[in-house]
């Protein structure tokens, strides 16, 4: 068995999509055993090629996973917890970070400041196991019932930072409502306050409300046919890279170079205020880097996007 740690959530296991691929690639006649919360199964399934779910939250509790496997392979962190947790497996091998505080010293360095997708990567790249960074396509769910060519937007984060703020994109709402686009509002169950609240700052009916009323398939299908995603640095704007649908992504306060779509794809547009001498901030609502993102600069990152689709033609980028 190969086992992988990635107990984290939606955009922690798009990113890890290439380095799971080339696992799989490796090992092609080894079970693929993915550790992770159960409630991202649906999305597991499109990612493809993990054999077994091993329902993991968080690193205090013992992984369930019978026999010791033959390869641990840490995607979670840099340590020491992830570690000494694939360690008390006994695996035959583990692939990870060197960490000398677990007691780790084989495996390259850690670098803060690089790039989810390519740090994944470069850990197996040390272990001679190739991988595509650019490896990032999910599997098209089916899509029954639920609508298409819709414009979703998505204004939750479990990061209430890295939120823009919700007057705002109701205004984005109402401006692209006026433009003929059909608006959705996405969203967790956690979410659907903020959304009813966006949608009734924006003149919509309760019914553009989708927020706690789709699961992750659902989720996942629904951006896969989508006409547009206008959201925050968080899992939905990884499933429209994965579905190469146009979107536009807010970043603040994590730059887009550590968390952000391919810059070689025009039909994802960041916006992003950049470093700068920011006011001082409370800790509350909206960070500055996000309430600094203003309407006209979405809306023409929105027209750009659809710009580049049309001229292009593409299917996917």
């Amino acid at each position: 068995m190969i086992l992988v740690l990635r107990a984290l959530g939606v955009g922690d296991l798009v990113t890890a999509v290439p380095a799971l691929r080339a696992l799989r690639a490796a090992y092609p006649a080894r079970e693929l055993a993915l550790a992770a919360p159960a409630w991202l199964a649906p999305l597991v399934d499109l990612v493809g090629g993990v054999d077994r779910l091993v329902d993991t939250t968080g690193l205090d509790r013992p992984l369930r996973i019978g026999s010791a496997p033959r390869v641990a392979v840490n995607l979670h962190g840099r340590g020491p917890q992830s570690h000494r947790l694939l360690t008390a497996t006994r695996p035959a091998r583990l692939l990870a970070f060197a960490n000398l505080d677990a007691g780790w010293a084989d495996g390259p360095a850690w670098d803060v400041d690089e790039h989810e997708v390519d740090r994944w990567c470069r850990l197996l790249s040390w272990y001679d196991i190739p991988a595509d960074r650019a490896d990032l396509s999910l599997r098209r769910p089916g899509s029954a019932g639920l609508p298409s060519g819709v414009t979703l937007l998505h204004p939750g984060s479990k990061i209430p930072a890295k939120r823009w703020p919700a007057e705002r994109f109701a205004a984005l709402a109402r401006a692209l409502t006026d433009q003929g686009h059909r608006v959705l509002l996405t969203g967790s169950a956690d979410e659907r306050a903020l959304a009813a609240r966006v949608a009734d700052a924006a003149g919509l009916t309760s019914d553009a409300v989708l927020a706690g009323r789709t699961d992750l398939g659902a989720l996942a299908a629904l951006v896969a046919d989508a006409r547009l995603v206008v959201s925050g640095d968080t899992g939905v704007a990884h499933l429209a890279t994965g579905y190469g649908t146009p979107s536009v992504v807010l970043f603040g306060p994590v730059p887009p170079a550590h968390w952000g779509p391919p810059p070689d794809r025009p039909r994802h547009r960041v916006l992003w205020a950049g470093e700068a001498d920011w006011p001082s901030w409370d800790g509350v609502g909206s960070h500055p880097t996000m309430a600094a993102l203003r309407l006209d600069e979405v809306l023409a990152a929105v027209a750009e996007v659809l710009r580049v689709v049309r001229v292009s033609g593409a299917v996917a980028a």
